[in-house]
């Protein structure tokens, strides 16, 4: 008999722009695991909407969104791919999951913290509960494992900590889910300040890389990148961020390990070695942007997807939310 695949979830926001920081962190990883694991990837404009949002700009958004995660290469044949709103059970799960959360541990959320500081004294309460949205997104779907970067480790273990609550009031209802960290590409820094997480909010567009930028603005922004006062091409995550989030970027660009990087660039100068991340880079997202192009223009193909992909998703959301309406004592017919 066949084992059964472990269930991994993993969302991402339709903010407008993919930099190669969402790429190698998050999206080249999502398109190897469709391979082990029975996977839900959701455009999560649920939580898009925690900040204020132009209607026609979200719903443009969110179906570039949908075209750059195909065209990076998931399959909907081996992936369920879908937009969290057409899924109700999203939001009815979190609004549950809120009677088990408590202010707390939700103030406590670092991600808050920060966030919180650019709404001023009007802070929305989506801001602050998104979280137990967070947990829900993970929850419905009885997720073994879900991809998390340093930032979202807070987050998961407050899922993890409603789960076991819930558990414990009535009886096992949802799978533990553990974090799952890639080995390489976990986390792409900023090309101008590389002690920073790649963003594309930032105010300096020399810092990341989008995934639609053309070839030459791309080796641009390369020969830019902030480094040292060294020439040595050398991995030291301490002393010599600038040159190590290159080599990293160059080594998921190119599957060349740090050693080899190294080797390559003996005797030779940063110039030459940003040249060289530049062109892999671009060469890397070519047909990447090649096929985003095309899917845009190929409506029809992306509703199919999305209605298939949604009728799964409510299909085996629909499961979790069932036995959680009957454990808290809803009427069912």
């Amino acid at each position: 008999m066949e084992e059964q695949k472990k269930i991994l979830f993993s969302g991402i926001q339709p903010s407008g722009v993919f930099t190669i920081g969402n790429y190698f962190g998050a999206l080249k990883n999502w398109v190897e695991l469709q391979d082990e694991y029975n996977c839900y990837y959701c455009v999560v404009d649920l939580h898009a909407i925690t900040v204020q949002q132009v209607p026609k700009d979200l719903r443009q958004n969110s179906k570039n969104a949908l075209a750059m995660l195909l065209a990076c290469g998931l399959d909907p044949k081996k992936a369920t791919i879908y937009y969290q709103s057409h899924v109700s059970g999203h939001a009815e799960l979190a609004w549950i999951l809120n009677c088990f959360s408590y202010m707390g541990e939700l103030g406590r959320m670092t991600q808050f913290k920060d966030k919180s500081r650019k709404q001023g004294e009007n802070i929305r309460v989506g801001l602050y509960d998104y979280p137990v949205l967070m947990a829900a997104d993970i929850l419905l779907y009885q997720a073994d494992l879900v991809p998390v970067g340093q930032d979202q480790k807070q987050h998961l273990e407050l899922t993890r900590d409603i789960a076991q609550r819930f558990n414990n009031t009535f009886s096992p209802t949802f799978t533990i889910p553990e974090p799952y960290i890639p080995k390489a590409g976990a986390r792409v820094m900023s090309l101008q300040e590389p002690e920073k997480k790649m963003s594309k909010s930032d105010g300096n567009i020399n810092a990341f890389v989008s995934m639609t930028d053309p070839k030459d603005t791309i080796i641009k922004k390369f020969k830019r990148a902030v480094t040292d006062s060294d020439a040595e091409v050398r991995y030291d995550e301490e002393n010599k961020r600038g040159i190590s989030n290159l080599m990293e970027i160059y080594s998921v660009a190119t599957n060349k390990s740090y050693e080899e990087i190294e080797r390559e660039f003996q005797g030779k100068g940063y110039g030459d070695f940003k040249l060289a991340v530049g062109e892999s880079v671009a060469d890397f997202l070519e047909p990447i942007q090649r096929e985003y192009t095309k899917l845009l223009n190929e409506k029809g193909y992306m509703e199919e997807i999305l209605k298939e992909s949604t009728e799964v998703a409510r299909r085996v959301s629909n499961k979790t939310l069932n036995k959680v309406k009957k454990k808290v004592g809803f009427v069912s017919f």
